[in-house]
């Protein structure tokens, strides 16, 4: 899933940042900061859902943290394979 993920955000660079949310990130007038912003914010989502035990809100902000990690390695073209990988080698 996370790999299709990444090829729909791929395929967002190209359209007008008016009509998608993702191509709104990546064409950010902060740069990579406007993404590194929405990282920081999806993550504290994340901590104070876990922290009040909301499983359902974990799920869904995971998800946003998720997605948002992901337009930042595109924004940086890195593939998530490369991650993958990286975590293949850590398991050893």
């Amino acid at each position: 899933m996370l790999d299709e993920l990444q090829d729909i955000i791929e395929s967002r660079r190209n359209v007008s940042p008016e009509k998608s949310y993702t191509s709104k990130l990546l064409h950010h007038e902060k740069g990579i900061n406007g993404i590194l912003e929405k990282i920081g914010e999806e993550t504290i989502e994340v901590i104070l859902s876990a922290k009040d035990e909301k499983r359902e809100e974990v799920i869904y902000e995971t998800a946003d943290l998720l997605y948002h990690l992901l337009v930042l390695l595109s924004k940086l073209n890195i593939r998530i394979e490369e991650v993958y990988d990286e975590l293949r080698r850590r398991r050893r």
